[in-house]
């Protein structure tokens, strides 16, 4: 299988944390890596930066945009919990959960949304699509070092 995009993280990320517990992001981004059946050299692909893994990049991605969405909390460092409303949407039993379905909740459009696009900034410019952040962003800055 090959790693999926940040996205398609999310719903199984939300749904690891319907027990209302607080889970470490290390031990998610294991069982989200068993989940989605990842092999070794899966798991072990990295950023072209070589720092990070490319599949704990989307993870945290996932988890990041999850929180803009009032749908996890961060009760501590390198800890998430699911919110009311993040439970609220499980019972709902989404098929899936990516960028349009959390635009709908007002503080994730205030985290996604330019406050004012400016055409010169290659980030606010660049289009959506399957990639994380931070791997848009090597293609898009020159000479990023990550």
């Amino acid at each position: 299988m090959a790693i999926p995009d940040y996205q398609t993280v999310m719903l199984p990320l939300l749904k690891l944390t319907s027990d209302g517990k607080e889970h470490q992001i290390r031990d998610a981004i294991n069982l989200l890596a068993d989940g989605f059946k990842l092999s070794e050299v899966e798991r072990k692909e990295t950023l072209p930066s070589g720092i990070q893994g490319i599949f704990d990049n989307r993870v945290g991605w996932a988890r990041t945009y999850l929180k803009k969405a009032g749908l996890l909390t961060y009760p501590k460092r390198s800890y998430f919990q699911i919110t009311e409303r993040g439970q609220a949407v499980l019972r709902k039993q989404p098929s899936k959960i990516d960028v349009k379905f959390l635009r709908q909740f007002p503080e994730f459009l205030d985290f996604h949304t330019p406050k004012k696009p400016d055409e010169d900034d290659p980030i606010s410019a660049a289009p959506q699509d399957r990639f994380a952040p931070i791997e848009r962003s090597d293609e898009l800055l020159p000479g990023n070092p990550y």
